[in-house]
């Protein structure tokens, strides 16, 4: 007898292991071999081994997918993503350069992007966090200001119709205040964390895993770990240059036709750098990431 596929959205992964939503079901799924490959988001066909169990076959086409890497190894964000919400607070600090890498890997990645400011509450940090992220708001990046705890109703109304009939994910630096979000924004988010937390095996690390919820039919919010890196290893130098999107407007301005954009004479984004109409910090990252992906390993 021979069992049958069935189709599902992972919902969960934590290291090899991976929970499958399929009507409702929920089922603990590996994949075959050492491969893993399964992304957060992902639509697989599967085949049951027992009543909750089951091997991930195939992985369906992939609309979207956002992943971080470093010379090492790449590490899967989630997959099928239409938007990606970077947290960011008025305290504690955020890092500059952690958003920008975010921003360009959403751009790489054909995902839209915005940020959210949390904790607005703190009244006299507010003017500082604004003043920094207006530098993201001119690029044409929306900036949503909430704060969760004091505001809770209010933070709600600002983001769920900016969330209705998408796929969002939401990442952040750590004390950021994503947690609050998340439970705000998804009903009885803890009760699914602690059923995903079981049914994978995964004990008290919670916080280690990606997860999805669904809410609604059309609507879903992922949840992934807080991180302090955002590697960008795998994107060539032509992704890179399209992925800051201020510097379309030049790219066609340089006197050589392979330029790099880093120290040639008559190059338009240098001059653009100069003048003011490039943020010179944008352009440093860009000068960064163009030599990560430059770095092979050394055998």
């Amino acid at each position: 007898m021979t069992v049958q596929r069935e189709h599902g959205t992972v919902i969960a992964a934590h290291g090899r292991h991976y929970l499958v939503e399929t009507g409702g079901e929920k089922l603990h799924c590996v994949t075959r071999g050492k491969k893993s490959d399964v992304a957060v988001g992902d639509i697989v066909d599967f085949k049951r081994t027992s009543a909750d169990q089951g091997v991930i076959e195939k992985i369906g086409e992939r609309r979207t997918l956002l992943y971080r890497s470093d010379q090492y190894k790449s590490k899967l964000l989630a997959a099928n993503l239409t938007q990606l919400f970077i947290v960011v607070a008025t305290e504690p600090s955020f890092s500059d350069d952690l958003v920008s890498r975010a921003l360009v890997a959403a751009e790489a990645g054909g995902i839209a992007a915005h940020l959210v400011l949390n904790k607005t509450d703190v009244a006299d940090l507010l003017p500082k966090a604004r003043e920094r992220l207006a530098l993201y708001a001119g690029l044409g990046y929306p900036v949503h200001e909430v704060s969760a705890r004091t505001s809770p109703e209010a933070t709600c109304a600002r983001l769920m119709p900016l969330l209705q009939g998408q796929s969002t994910i939401l990442i952040g630096q750590s004390g950021m205040g994503k947690s609050s979000l998340i439970n705000l924004l998804v009903p009885d988010a803890d009760i699914a964390t602690r059923e995903i937390s079981a049914a994978l095996d995964s004990g008290k690390h919670t916080t280690t895993f990606t997860r999805l919820y669904q809410v609604g039919d059309d609507t879903a919010i992922i949840d992934s770990p807080g991180f302090q890196e955002f590697g960008l290893h795998h994107l060539t130098e032509g992704m890179l240059e399209r992925a800051f999107r201020e510097f379309g407007p030049h790219l066609g301005q340089c006197r050589f036709y392979n330029c790099h954009h880093l120290n040639e004479p008559g190059c338009g984004v240098l001059s653009a750098v100069e003048s003011g109409r490039i943020a010179a910090m944008r352009h440093d990252l860009y000068r960064q990431l163009v030599h990560e992906s430059a770095q092979t390993l050394g055998y």
